[in-house]
């Protein structure tokens, strides 16, 4: 199970990233002033659209590369990916923070941050890394 600090340690150890609360104040992660990944607890418009399904606990928000990418997410793994109404036609997906092994996360930070860094900031970071 995945925690909010995995979040924090692993978007922090990402270049050029800062944490900076959102608009409603919850944490956010960013490069370049740039989110890509957040703290996004369910709304009332959410839990109204999910009805049963959904969820409690912590969710957090990830930018993904495209709308294929997210589906690809939302078909592999349901019981940790998911979206809401309010996500239609964005490329980011919801997760289930304390279903998502931290392995996974780690996976899924790296590609939101690759997903929304600078193109010279990426390939630098893939070049040091590879």
């Amino acid at each position: 199970m995945a925690t909010w600090d995995d979040v924090r340690r692993l978007a922090l150890a990402l270049p050029e990233t800062t944490e900076r609360p959102s608009y409603d104040g919850l944490p956010a992660w960013r490069v370049r002033d740039k989110a890509f990944v957040w703290e996004r607890p369910l709304r009332r418009a959410d839990r109204e659209a999910l009805g049963d399904a959904a969820p409690d606990g912590p969710i957090l928000g990830v930018q993904v590369a495209d709308l294929g990418v997210k589906e690809a997410l939302l078909a592999d793994d349901p019981a940790v990916h998911f979206t809401t109404p309010h996500f239609d036609g964005h490329p980011s997906v919801l997760v289930r923070l304390d279903r998502i092994s931290e392995s996974e996360l780690a996976e899924l930070v790296l590609d939101a941050w690759y997903a929304r860094a600078p193109k010279r900031l990426a390939a630098a970071h893939r070049a040091a890394t590879a």
